[in-house]
């Protein structure tokens, strides 16, 4: 049984949903009156104008974009295809999700602990974005190929359709719906494991490392901007990656009809 997605709050609501938790922050930091502790949202704002003419500032973004971006598509193209084999194979099924659950299970600071001590701190951020995300893909791939419409696939068979024109025509746009849940929980996943990653094995020209240095000079201004880049960037690939995949989605449902 399919249960019915909530509706999405319009353009409106959400605008003014972000104004009134603006105004209250003000109000607070206005309060506190300590910018150490609770810095004003004007004064993030000034901080990020000053930050984004900075060559330093988009090289950081582009180091720590890739290897997040890389992590969550290498989690998303090899969570998939472990689905797949758990799906035509019941013993590779159950390797695959246990393994899956092991992962799940691990805590994300027992994984950067682990390949600080294995591993090269640079591409940190890349691997615990991948291993956070791959269990989110797998389980959602894992539900789309159990849910195929076997009487379908069986007409298919029928009809004389190829295996490609078959995976095409049922199994990819049956997946479409689970994938693109899994990229809208995965992105945001990818975002917060890596630069936790980066925060603590520092790699050169990170966010993770400007984070850092906005700790230990306490510079509260600092951090909130960064800290607001990086839900900006969250948001931005989760986005991008959605209209993606349901491009593709759209491009499917042409084809089948």
């Amino acid at each position: 049984m399919k249960v019915k997605d909530k509706k999405r709050p319009g353009v409106a609501p959400t605008l003014v949903s972000v104004v009134v938790v603006l105004v209250i922050w003000q109000i607070a930091a206005l309060i506190v009156g300590q910018d150490i502790i609770l810095v004003a949202p004007v004064q993030v704002v000034t901080t990020l104008i000053a930050l984004i003419p900075q060559a330093s500032f988009w090289a950081t973004v582009g180091a720590s974009l890739q290897r997040i971006v890389v992590g969550f598509l290498l989690a998303f193209f090899l969570g998939s295809f472990a689905a797949w084999l758990a799906s035509v194979n019941r013993w590779l099924g159950a390797f695959m999700s246990t393994t899956m659950r092991l992962i799940r299970s691990i805590p994300v600071v027992s994984f950067i602990i682990l390949l600080l001590i294995w591993a090269n701190s640079t591409y940190l951020s890349l691997w615990v974005s991948f291993l956070m995300v791959v269990p989110v893909v797998f389980s959602n791939a894992e539900e789309g190929f159990a849910n195929r419409d076997i009487k379908l696939v069986q007409m298919s068979q029928v009809f004389g359709f190829s295996a490609g024109q078959r995976w095409w025509a049922i199994t990819v746009p049956t997946l479409m719906p689970y994938l693109i849940a899994a990229t809208r929980v995965g992105f945001g996943l990818a975002w917060k494991a890596g630069i936790s990653a980066e925060v603590i094995g520092m790699p050169r020209g990170s966010i993770g490392e400007r984070l850092y240095q906005a700790k230990i000079y306490l510079s509260t201004a600092d951090l909130f901007a960064w800290t607001a880049v990086i839900v900006a960037l969250s948001y931005l690939c989760e986005k991008l990656a959605l209209w993606g995949l349901r491009g593709v989605q759209t491009g499917l449902g042409r084809y089948a009809s």
